[in-house]
């Protein structure tokens, strides 16, 4: 069975509507596909696993659908300088962006430089992160970050790796987030949407997320890291969830040797379509120029 030809992107700045049609349509010409599509009829009437050449031509090939589907993929954080996008990255830990988003104002209003932070009082700072959940952890993370960098950075958010992971809190993911889109140097977020998605692309069959970085990197150039990253979590969010994935309404089907885990009827699987591909708010509050959807509300807000 033969995979879809790609689709042409007409614009990078489609409407809403636009972008859920392209999605449905995609989904509906798009023929089922089953794992055994993956791998090749052997001499013994066998099969045998894909091939090197075919796992990275087929992860290429994915990569390019979602950029046609995600053009407009972007970090779901707002921020404005690289310590800002470091805190709601921190913050980001066992919640949503969204719930980030809407606290964030208040908290870079009262602290807006390291310094700042670092000199917070304990209470005062919980209070503020509340509602993002574990926020005893996450207060002790910020105080002890912003005091590193004051100490050790000259008030400054370092832009070398093995300098970030040195920061209380800071791992290799949060690390990559703060790299690839306050300093541009490439790098693959691996969260729990990113590993979750290239399993089930057998891409990796790795669950330690440095390993599954390890081996994702290895498929692509070094350049497509970044924005690959972002498609991923944005198609992880949308479309391919973890408990129902919306299999018919997915506009990789062709590509994908999970199809069929999920909803696979393209009325129903339309319905679990989230953020802008279902018509509903995203997840910042003040989303780039060229996002299709609507701005989310302030915390406390009517949505």
């Amino acid at each position: 069975m033969k995979a879809a030809k790609p689709r042409k992107s007409t614009t990078s700045k489609a409407a809403t509507s636009k972008g859920a049609a392209r999605t449905s349509t995609a989904a509906s010409k798009a023929a089922p596909a089953s794992p055994s599509r993956h791998k090749t009829a052997s001499s013994s009437g066998g099969t045998k696993p894909e091939s090197r050449t075919a796992l990275v031509r087929r992860a290429r090939r994915i990569n390019r659908e979602l950029a046609e589907v995600y053009p407009y993929a972007h970090p779901e954080l707002d921020f404005e300088n690289p310590f800002q996008l470091l805190v709601a990255t921190v913050l980001s830990a066992q919640t949503t962006d969204l719930r980030v988003n809407q606290t964030t104002p208040a908290l870079f209003a009262a602290y807006p430089t390291p310094e700042d932070m670092a000199a917070a009082d304990p209470e005062a700072l919980e209070q503020l992160i509340r509602p993002t959940g574990f926020f005893r952890a996450k207060a002790r993370s910020l105080l002890g970050l912003s005091a590193a960098l004051r100490d050790n950075f000259g008030g400054e958010v370092p832009g070398r790796l093995k300098d970030l992971v040195t920061l209380p809190g800071v791992g290799r993911k949060t690390a990559n987030v703060v790299l690839g889109n306050a300093f541009g140097v490439p790098g693959l977020t691996v969260d729990t949407h990113f590993g979750r998605l290239v399993r089930r692309w057998k891409w990796t069959d790795q669950e330690d997320p440095e390993k599954v970085e390890a081996e994702i990197a290895s498929l692509f150039p070094k350049s497509d890291w970044t924005m690959l990253s972002h498609r991923i979590i944005f198609h992880g969010r949308r479309v391919c969830h973890a408990r129902k994935p919306a299999c018919g309404a997915c506009p990789i089907a062709p590509l994908c040797p999970s199809y069929g885990e999920g909803e696979t009827d393209p009325d129903k699987a339309k319905k679990l379509l989230k953020y802008e591909m279902g018509g509903q708010p995203g997840q910042r509050l003040r989303p780039p120029a060229d996002y299709p959807g609507r701005p989310a509300a302030p915390l406390g807000a009517a949505e």
